[in-house]
């Protein structure tokens, strides 16, 4: 990584995981990390429930939309995360693939999110860390 390193986050409908992730690198990280979030197949909206419990620890992604994975994208990043959702991104040498296994939120309460959201947190603190920033 040259600069300022670059991370993108997957998930199928990048409606929920993937979305609190982004918001959360972005939210501890500022702008010493470029963060990207995309699917393979994005839901027209962000998950309700998502948004609700993300807006509970002070992060609005009430205005976020659900992106499109494009090869562009991952090209673009050095770190590319999985939320074990089966998505899989196209393999380019140098670049570092992790999958962070994760129960998926779609169709969840908030009360179900929850503690999905505070995984996900727990684990964008160990990137921070491994990123260096």
């Amino acid at each position: 990584m040259s600069g300022k390193p670059s991370v993108l986050f997957v998930c199928v409908h990048n409606a929920g995981r993937s979305q609190m992730a982004a918001a959360f690198l972005t939210h501890l990280a500022g702008d010493t990390v470029e963060v990207r979030s995309a699917g393979s197949a994005p839901a027209d909206t962000v998950n309700p429930s998502v948004v609700e419990a993300m807006a509970e620890v002070g992060i609005d992604i009430s205005h976020e939309t659900p992106k499109v994975l494009t090869v562009d994208a991952v090209q673009a990043s050095d770190v590319c995360v999985t939320m074990g959702c089966g998505d899989t991104c196209p393999v380019f040498p140098g670049k570092r693939y992790l999958d962070w296994t994760l129960e998926d939120p779609a169709g969840q309460g908030v009360e179900a999110v929850r503690p999905i959201r505070d995984q996900i947190k727990t684990r964008i603190e160990g990137l921070i860390k491994e990123l260096g920033v």
